[in-house]
């Protein structure tokens, strides 16, 4: 799943990777490490331009293509898997920052060039000090390393200064080099080409000696703090495309490399490993996207929200691509360490982009400082979804009812959802539903939390519902469907059993055929609802001498049925959430069996073609929420700096997540499969849920020892909850495995 997942950002991917593939295929790369990592700049360099990628951010006024930053992290991704040697990262960050704070004379006479092929580089902190005098300011000092000064055209460098004039204390200017004849400068700029870590970019220190200044070089309201936000929305987007080579290539090798007889791939060990490096890449470029769709935002809060999205993207993205290479050459074994193996190279880069803008601590305290400071009404990074103006009688239409629906009390209220409006799932069909598309189910919720009415939910229906009016006599579906949807019906799942939970087609809970029905015996285990549920979903063994898959048969079961023995279970935190059930001669009638008898198992995979879609966020990510409701309670914005670099983590997470989601159902709205979105969530929100529910449980520290203090109490009870998250739906080792083999391809062992 690229940043770009439209068929217009697909098309254009490949359009890159296709010219670095004909204009610097690696073994050209090696070749010209000497000369690259001086930096000199590629021979390929003035197609590249002619192609329009360095421009494509650019205003059209400017001889851009004016498509903005998103599209241009679209390019860069493909850059970085490609290893595209040369200016290209700090050249577009440098025209990107003149376009964005560099006024209209700035961009009038510097955008065209640099639409045009002219390359630059940005220092991405004021590190050289400037004095005013008559005419303008005199700088100088000392800048650096900067990435791709060594032969760029144009350098955009910042300066301290105590200057009454300057309100930042900041001074941020452009100037020409030596190899410019524009009369931005005067010449008194000194590059020292520098050993350059990335040996196919180069990085040199920039000295002024007196440099003078005038103001039609100088850039407003730019600070160091807004390079560096737009600097790591651009350098994650490479960052993610680095990642991306380095994970498909260690994949492709454990595919084929083999051991003991069989590919390394079939080892359960490195397929968890191949799954563990797959939703970290996923989640990273979630964040990517993200940074690059706030730098596109315009509006009031523009500045805040690119503020929030760059350090969640500098946190996720730049340090996890260094450590994805470095996982991905330990799966690659020994010749990945080696320097013949182009895994080095790439590995080089990343460490390059993870340096780039120091490390994660000062964003992750800049994110977590934020978080505390939005319980005061500061910003926070916000994941709404907009709709066009297509939905605007729709949204009307939903609001009426819902407000009509706010009049009513329970039962009432929920009879009108579901059988005049259709809104307990929209999604089903009619006479259910309303066979609401994607974009008409976001309404639907975004109305409801308008009303503040909470969408109603049939709980397990959502499993048995989808089932049986696919698979289920009109008879079952008129005698369930509507009764569920107006709350008369509460289902279990009778599925999982003590010796079948992940493995659930080994299941050994039998039905035998009697007249008129079957009568079933077994056991069922971690069956939610069932000690208040009406009836329930079962799968049991109708045939013994077929295949494990074959002969099942799915039953709809009354639960007042003689027979049935229902024991809650006490879980670790005290509750009794889920259950045991035993069935001893449960008799079922011929007519709940839904769909054909020992064609069980494919009915239980069961969903409808239009399924729910959610907005982001969800149960998982509110832990993060209450995490700083509770340190703001406690300390404020006086907490210490570890425990904001902390919080910051957390944010960066939480928010990198919801982007995920977020993409998922902006796929879902233009018709596009999400792909692997769920898996992914599911192995990456559990385990975000996990870190955050035992901070909250550390900071209570030894008031959690006996359950007399209220908030103790709900965190300790907390923490007890985790293994429901951690195992529902699968456990995670189960899920790294469908991850490996259904997503990634891996043998299965």
């Amino acid at each position: 799943m690229p940043i770009g997942y439209t068929p217009e950002h697909r098309t254009f991917a490949e359009s890159v990777a296709g010219f670095a593939q004909r204009h610097a295929p690696i073994e050209a790369v090696r070749r010209d490490l000497d000369v690259l990592s001086a930096g000199r700049v590629p021979d390929f360099w003035a197609d590249l331009a002619a192609t329009g990628v360095p421009a494509i951010h650019l205003p059209e006024e400017y001889d851009g293509a004016g498509a903005g930053i998103l599209d241009l992290a679209v390019a860069l991704e493909e850059a970085g898997r490609a290893l595209l040697p040369g200016p290209l990262l700090p050249s577009v960050i440098t025209s990107a920052l003149l376009a964005r704070y560099g006024g209209d004379d700035i961009a009038k006479r510097l955008l065209p060039e640099f639409a045009e092929g002219a390359t630059g580089a940005v220092a991405v902190r004021a590190g050289l000090t400037a004095h005013q005098t008559q005419v303008g300011w005199e700088v100088s000092g000392t800048a650096g390393p900067v990435p791709g000064a060594a032969n760029a055209r144009y350098l955009l460098l910042g300066a301290r200064t105590d200057a009454a004039s300057t309100t930042t204390g900041e001074l941020w200017f452009v100037v020409a080099t030596r190899d410019s004849d524009s009369d931005l400068g005067t010449g008194a700029v000194d590059i020292a080409p520098l050993p350059a870590v990335d040996l196919a970019r180069g990085v040199a220190e920039v000295t002024l000696r007196g440099l003078e200044i005038t103001s039609s070089q100088v850039l407003q309201g730019i600070t160091t703090e807004r390079v560096r936000r737009l600097a790591a929305v651009l350098a994650a987007a490479e960052a993610v495309g680095v990642a991306r080579w380095c994970f498909e290539t260690a994949v492709d090798y454990v595919k084929i490399r083999e051991q003991f007889g069989r590919a390394v791939g079939s080892f359960q060990a490195v397929k968890h490993k191949a799954s563990n490096i797959f939703t970290r890449l996923q989640v990273a470029t979630a964040a990517a996207w993200d940074g690059a769709r706030a730098a596109d935002e315009r509006g009031a809060d523009a500045e805040s929200q690119l503020e929030l999205a760059a350090a969640e993207a500098a946190v996720t993205c730049l340090p996890i691509a260094r450590e994805i290479a470095l996982d991905c050459i330990t799966m690659l074994g020994g010749i990945g360490f080696t320097w013949e193996h182009d895994i080095q190279l790439y590995w080089r880069r990343a460490v390059f982009l993870a340096q780039l803008l120091g490390g994660p601590g000062e964003w992750n305290e800049l994110l977590g400082r934020r978080a505390l400071a939005s319980l005061d009404g500061g910003p926070v990074r916000r994941f709404e979804l907009e709709l066009d103006g297509d939905v605007d009688e729709f949204r009307a239409q939903v609001a009426a009812n819902l407000e009509r629906a706010k009049g009513l009390e329970e039962p009432a209220r929920r009879q009108f959802l579901a059988d005049e409006c259709g809104y307990v799932s929209p999604h089903y069909p009619k006479p259910y539903g309303i066979g609401a598309d994607p974009a008409q189910q976001i309404v639907i919720q975004q109305e409801f939390a308008r009303a503040g009415l909470v969408q109603p939910s049939t709980i397990i229906g959502e499993f048995a519902l989808p089932t049986i009016m696919a698979h289920g006599t009109e008879a079952q579906k008129d005698r369930f469907v509507p009764a569920t949807l107006r709350g008369d019906i509460i289902w279990c799942q009778l599925f999982s059993e003590p010796g079948a939970g992940s493995d659930l087609a080994s299941l050994t809970t039998r039905a035998e055929k009697v007249d008129g029905g079957w009568k079933i015996n077994g056991q069922k285990v971690w069956n939610s609802k069932a000690h208040e549920a009406h009836w329930g979903i079962c799968l049991a063994r109708t045939d013994q001498d077929v295949a494990k898959h074959k002969g099942i048969t799915y039953f709809i079961v009354d639960m007042s049925t003689p027979g049935i023995d229902v024991r809650p279970l006490k879980q670790a935190n005290g509750q009794s959430e889920f259950n045991e059930v035993f069935l001893e001669n449960v008799f079922v009638p011929d007519d709940m069996v839904v769909g054909e008898v020992n064609q069980g198992w494919p009915i239980t995979r069961t969903t409808l073609a239009n399924e729910r879609v959610m907005i982001a966020g969800g149960p998982g990510m509110a832990a993060f929420g209450k995490l700083v409701e509770e340190i703001g309670a406690s300390v404020g914005s006086r907490a210490d700096q570890a425990t904001a670099v902390k919080l910051g983590a957390y944010a960066a997470e939480n928010w990198a997540l919801r982007a995920l989601t977020l993409r998922s159902t902006l796929q879902q709205l233009s018709g596009l499969n999400p792909g692997a979105a769920s898996s992914v969530l599911k192995l990456a929100v559990t385990e975000h849920q996990r870190a955050v529910q035992t901070t909250r449980l550390e900071r209570v520290a030894e008031a959690g020892l006996a359950a007399t203090d209220g908030l103790a109490e709900e965190l300790v009870t907390a923490y007890l909850s985790i293994p429901a998250v951690l195992l529902g739906g699968g456990t995670r080792e189960i899920q790294l495995n469908v991850v490996a083999e259904r997503i990634l391809g891996l043998p299965r062992g």
